[in-house]
């Protein structure tokens, strides 16, 4: 196993963070329609000149979008060279580039549709709910690259247990999680309140734009989804040690993010606050699934693989 690819496979994850928070800072300073209708070409021409403000910040999220794509296929072309089959690094490495396809594809919608700026229309609430959806499952195809390329236990396939089913379900909060504030960060940037008491007003009234209404149903989901995680975590108490340690970090986590999330709607959810906001739950997400990995990883399996690669 290489120590150098292994660095990389995790500085490959962290740049992916900071592209999608970036990608973020886009939609939430209302800069999505910088380039216009037009991708990948921005404003029809391949380098702006004299662009403003909106379309450098777009302009930016595409560079370091496609730097991104890059240090993936570099991630699967390296990884596939050090590795042998069956390992799972492998695989883990073909989803990123799959994942980041996608992404990639799911964002030139966006901007072909012209779903950005101030589009209200549902169908940009659901494209931004499959947006997030990909990041996730991109982020934890990244995170089971590094982890298995610096020496995690595979995954060995099992016999289905009640187990694997509430890790599943795990899984399933989280990702509902995050689609709810995908939509909810939409409808806060979309729809801005003055006072906290407004905010709350605009919530509950019948006639307010549907994105407005569908925001409470974040918070709900958070709490609920915090909660199980902190019991499935306290859980593993004389289990794998790794699994048990990873358990710990994602209950701090998803108590802070739990923290956040009021902070964000005390303070009207300024730009700089969902930044954090979704940081937070990028970290929660990587966590969980570093901990379903350690939970579900076989160290017998893990020794051959080591020394078959």
């Amino acid at each position: 196993m290489s120590p150098r690819l292994a660095r990389y496979a995790w500085a490959v994850l962290a740049y992916n963070v900071a592209v999608i928070l970036w990608g973020a800072y886009v939609r939430a300073s209302g800069s999505g329609a910088g380039c216009g209708a037009h991708w990948p070409l921005c404003n029809g021409v391949v380098v702006p000149r004299g662009a403003s403000i909106t379309t450098l910040v777009e302009f930016s999220h595409r560079l370091t979008s496609g730097l991104a794509l890059i240090s993936v296929v570099i991630l699967l072309v390296w990884t596939w060279r050090t590795v042998r089959a069956p390992h799972q690094a492998r695989t883990a490495a073909v989803c990123s580039v799959v994942f980041m396809l996608t992404e990639a594809a799911v964002g030139a919608g966006l901007v072909l549709f012209r779903l950005v700026a101030d589009n209200a229309s549902m169908a940009r609430a659901m494209f931004m709910a499959a947006h997030l959806t990909n990041t996730f499952i991109l982020l934890a195809s990244l995170t089971l690259t590094a982890h298995w390329l610096s020496g995690g236990a595979p995954i060995k396939s099992r016999p289905r247990q009640f187990g694997d089913a509430l890790i599943a379900l795990g899984f399933v909060g989280l990702l509902l999680t995050g689609v709810s504030g995908a939509v909810a960060a939409l409808g806060d940037t979309l729809f801005p309140s003055g006072s906290l008491g407004q905010a709350l007003s605009a919530d509950l009234s019948a006639t307010s734009h549907l994105l407005i209404r569908l925001r409470m149903l974040h918070p709900a989901l958070a709490m609920a989804t915090a909660l199980a995680l902190i019991v499935a975590g306290s859980r593993t108490s004389g289990r794998k040690e790794a699994a048990h340690r990873q358990a710990r970090l994602v209950i701090a986590l998803a108590a802070v993010q739990i923290a956040a999330g009021f902070l964000n709607v005390l303070l009207l959810a300024p730009v700089w606050m969902q930044l954090v906001h979704l940081l937070i739950a990028d970290a929660v997400w990587i966590s969980y699934v570093l901990f379903a990995a350690a939970l579900l990883g076989s160290p017998s399996a893990a020794t051959r693989s080591v020394q078959a690669a």
